[in-house]
């Protein structure tokens, strides 16, 4: 199993033809993020047997320069979106780790942090503009092709639309981390002092698993 092959298999399916004809046609005709080859970014730096975490986000950042195909990212030189800055402090109250300059998190993707929202495309300033054309689909379905693995996974479930997902995991060997949104309207609701990175690092040491060096280069 590689992701190459599962986009391969779902571009074929009648649901991923009328959702890729709906993109074509919006990035054809409005400001739509992320670039377009940038739209499975997650996919191509983070490969079905290499993932350890999964952190799943609701759609893309939708202002100009921000979206670059992770959840939660954006690129070096982007200001820091607030529920970014508020995932660094909760890791330094959680792991001491001092909060990053910037808010590219590839380090993270390239240890096995997939960083998968679950609508891959969004109209400018229009958060949620994407949603119930099909993305759904196709990401839950990679969800459950995760589920699948026979490796302990930890899926990382911050909010409430991204703790629904927790109804495609099954397999009980997996971790499941649920806590508030990062945002700044539910921090403080049960985000803040979740301890989420190190939950995580704890179960992947119990397992046999390389813990994830959450600590961003400058």
């Amino acid at each position: 199993m590689n992701w190459q092959d599962f986009i391969y298999t779902e571009a074929k399916k009648d649901y991923f033809i009328k959702l890729k004809d709906f993109v074509d046609r919006e990035y054809k005709t409005k400001q739509i993020y992320p670039p377009s080859n940038l739209v499975f970014e997650a996919f191509k730096n983070c490969e079905y047997d290499k993932v350890k975490v999964i952190i799943i986000g609701q759609d893309p950042y939708h202002q100009k320069g921000q979206a670059h195909g992770l959840s939660f990212s954006v690129n070096k030189g982007v200001k820091i979106p607030k529920s970014l800055i508020n995932i660094y402090k909760e890791l330094y109250d959680d792991l001491g780790i001092k909060e990053a300059k910037h808010g590219y998190l590839m380090k993270w993707e390239k240890q096995g942090v997939f960083l998968l929202n679950s609508i891959l495309t969004v109209e400018d300033s229009k958060p949620s503009s994407h949603a119930n054309v099909g993305w759904e689909i196709f990401t839950d379905n990679a969800i459950k092709c995760l589920d699948n693995r026979k490796e302990p996974l930890v899926f990382i479930l911050w909010g409430n639309f991204a703790k629904k997902k927790a109804n495609l995991i099954k397999n009980k060997r997996h971790l499941i981390i649920t806590s508030a949104h990062p945002s700044p309207l539910s921090a403080y609701n049960g985000f803040f002092n979740s301890k989420p990175f190190s939950k995580c690092n704890n179960f992947l040491i119990e397992n046999g698993i390389s813990p994830i060096d959450w600590e961003l280069d400058e």
